[in-house]
């Protein structure tokens, strides 16, 4: 969080000042709310940049794909292929419609449609799955290089609080060396 109350009482958030840590600035309700609108914002233009340069490299053919693997490993499709298979089985083993039979047990018909499905869906599947897996390694460089510039940025913060210390230090030592003169001047 970047905002912290600067009174400890147990008022309401919503009454209370706010301010950001380590700036000091008076913050209200709707500048919070402001800031948050323009991070979601900014979040989701980076999103909305990715997901837009993908559909830029990928052809028709891979989003039918993506598509394809997306609907086979939903609820919909189990759902629905559920229902198919189960109405298959019924419609092919009740006495009512036995003139109207076409897959009779041991459903062989049933047997070679369902070899069908699986061995026309598991290509399509595992081109999905390869391009998700460039893409999650495109965004896994740029999360590093964000790591990698913010490490940098640490270690430099380190660098100036050691400079820092070093100067207090410095200066602390000339004065106490300037105090134990003064105290033999007495």
């Amino acid at each position: 969080m970047i905002w912290k109350s600067k009174d400890n009482d147990k008022a309401k958030i919503d009454d209370q000042e706010k301010t950001i840590e380590g700036f000091d600035i008076d913050l209200n309700n709707e500048n919070l709310k402001r800031i948050d609108r323009l991070v979601d914002r900014y979040e989701s233009e980076i999103v909305r940049q990715l997901n837009s340069e993908y559909v830029k490299k990928t052809k028709r053919s891979d989003r039918i794909a993506d598509f394809i693997a997306r609907f086979g490993g939903s609820w919909s499709f189990i759902i629905m292929f559920a229902a198919f298979l189960t109405v298959w089985i019924i419609w092919n083993t009740i006495v009512l419609t036995s003139s109207l039979q076409f897959d009779k047990p041991p459903f062989i018909l049933l047997n070679l449609c369902l070899s069908f499905i699986a061995a026309f869906q598991a290509p399509f599947i595992m081109m999905s799955q390869n391009r998700s897996a460039a893409r999650d390694k495109h965004e896994s460089i740029i999360d590093f290089a964000i790591n990698y510039k913010a490490g940098q940025e640490v270690d430099d913060i380190q660098g100036h609080l050691h400079r820092l210390e070093r100067e207090i230090a410095a200066i602390k030592k000339l004065l106490n060396e300037k105090e134990n003169m003064e105290k033999k001047d007495e």
